[in-house]
């Protein structure tokens, strides 16, 4: 049972409500139930998040939304009560970023100011690093290109790029990892080409 975030930031997945808990039973709880989650948690919020500077306040900011809902009411299942709140938390900080001033959208109107757009130093950066990484897909053998285009770029899986390139899945895996290892080394180091004789 998932319903809707209340502005308190209780959460009602999965929860009792004659289930109160005192603070050394909080306690308990939480390190039983709650931390042995933590890896699901943060690999939830890094998946979700594009900020990695703030995933470990995200992460505490889970946990204190988990033990104030708990104190009044005991989740009877734990991990889906944690992603539910992880989630609501994240909805609720998105909402807070999307929220505008009246005046501010007026102001910005006027000024006939173009929001979204780059400005000339983020296209020029933006064009040397599409420059850059052409660059890079260039010095990679064929095959390897082709399967790094076909997953990365144009978004095909794994079986799908096999059939068409007439090659085993782990053949398309191990030309993957190489072009992408190559790429990295390039982009951020130097690096021989992989596969240079396929």
């Amino acid at each position: 049972m998932v319903e809707k975030t209340t502005e308190t930031g209780r959460e009602s997945a999965g929860q009792r409500a004659d289930a109160a808990m005192t603070a050394s039973e909080l306690k308990a709880w939480f390190v039983r139930e709650v931390l042995p989650l933590e890896a699901i948690l943060m690999h939830f919020l890094r998946h979700n998040w594009r900020d990695a500077s703030e995933i470990e306040d995200l992460r505490q900011e889970v946990y204190a939304r988990v033990c104030e809902a708990a104190r009044k009411e005991r989740p009877e299942l734990a991990k889906p009560f944690v992603l539910q709140t992880a989630r609501n938390l994240l909805i609720d900080r998105v909402r807070r970023v999307h929220v505008v001033p009246i005046d501010a959208v007026a102001d910005l109107d006027a000024l006939g100011v173009a929001m979204d757009a780059p400005g000339p130093d983020r296209n020029v950066i933006a064009r040397e690093q599409l420059r850059r990484l052409q660059s890079a897909l260039d010095k990679l053998s064929p095959r390897v290109r082709q399967v790094v285009v076909m997953r990365r770029i144009e978004g095909m899986g794994r079986g799908e790029i096999a059939q068409r390139m007439g090659i085993t899945e782990d053949t398309v895996a191990e030309y993957l990892a190489q072009g992408m290892r190559f790429l990295a080394d390039k982009l951020y180091g130097e690096a021989p080409p992989p596969g240079a004789g396929k």
